[in-house]
């Protein structure tokens, strides 16, 4: 018997990003229950699973050689006959990590059926314990050599944007209309699934790499001298092309930070309030005072859900909190060969 197909709910929050628009399914009015899960509104700019690098197929194998580097005594017992195993979502939040769960059983041999699309608010209606999100196919050893892996990697995706999202539809109703943006600080060999989750849960990635931006820290002007020695030195070999961001601990450094040619100024570990008022200083100033226009103002530590009324100013472009990416909740996924 074909098993029915669940319909997406409606998608009507805007997003700056796209996401994957692997089988599209007709859309219904979200359940009540789905108000406080903020969906995103896809098919506007692109396609995130397009952003993908070919070696993340590497990555996933590699992925798969850690789980099973030798036998497989699992598959033995259960053998090569055809399967379907449902994807059930078992706790609220939002889908990311799509490309990343398809591409781990097409490794094996199986095809993946999405009922919804990447981005959609997924919640168990009232009186269901869970939803179908997928269906999986192929020979019942696969199967199970991937169900990890890929449970893994999609409910470590899912919560990362489902909190993101969280963290930006604060943000917006409390007036803030700059980026929010997520860190550096990602987990070693995962920062594509990471960085990949913010996307889709709405908010900034920020660099994804040491070579994506130059940002000179406090270590590196230790290191260096000086402000305006680093910004210098920075400059000669990332040239136009390459943006230099320097963290500044003052008002006086930010000056001098912006004088030595910075394109981006981070104002790090500042308090509510001084913070508030160290920006509109310099954001006033800058204005009127000539010099090179357009440098960004950045506010990096501090930031949480409980405090962003406190923090938030329009003064500043750009906040990076790591709290959209660590030590968040996970989307709790399960995956049950049908029987």
């Amino acid at each position: 018997m074909r098993r029915p197909t669940n319909s997406a709910p409606s998608i009507e929050k805007t997003n700056k990003y796209n996401s994957n628009k692997t089988n599209p399914t007709p859309q219904t009015p979200p359940h009540p229950n789905q108000r406080n899960i903020p969906t995103i509104k896809m098919g506007t700019l692109g396609t995130l699973a397009h952003l993908l690098p070919p070696t993340y197929k590497t990555t996933i194998a590699s992925w798969l050689h850690e789980d099973c580097p030798s036998f497989d005594y699992g598959g033995y017992v259960v053998g090569e006959a055809t399967k379907t195993a449902t994807l059930y979502a078992k706790s609220p939040g939002i889908l990311a990590g799509v490309p990343f769960f398809t591409e781990v059983f097409a490794q094996l041999g199986c095809t993946v059926h999405w009922h919804y699309r990447e981005g959609a608010s997924l919640v168990p209606p009232p009186g269901t314990a869970k939803i179908a999100v997928a269906t999986v196919t192929g020979p019942a050893r696969n199967i199970l050599l991937g169900e990890r892996v890929a449970l893994n990697t999609l409910a470590r995706c899912s919560g990362i944007a489902t909190h993101s999202n969280r963290i930006l539809t604060l943000a917006r109703a409390v007036g803030y209309t700059g980026l929010i943006a997520g860190t550096r600080k990602t987990t070693p060999g995962f920062r594509i699934v990471e960085k990949y989750g913010m996307l889709v849960g709405g908010v900034d990635a920020h660099r994804y790499d040491l070579s994506s931006m130059i940002m000179l820290k406090d270590n590196h002007i230790w290191a260096k001298g000086g402000i305006t020695a680093a910004v210098k030195a920075a400059r000669e070999v990332g040239g136009f092309a390459v943006k230099i961001e320097v963290e500044v601990a003052s008002i006086e450094d930010a000056e001098e930070a912006r004088a030595a040619g910075a394109d981006v100024v981070m104002l790090d570990n500042f308090d509510g309030k001084g913070l508030k008022v160290a920006a509109l200083g310099l954001k006033g100033k800058w204005a009127v005072d000539g010099g090179r226009s357009g440098v960004l103002l950045e506010c990096s530590g501090g930031l949480t859900e409980g405090n962003l009324e406190a923090y938030l100013s329009n003064d500043v472009d750009i906040y990076s909190t790591s709290s959209v990416h660590q030590s968040t909740h996970h989307v709790d996924f399960s995956l049950k060969i049908d029987h």
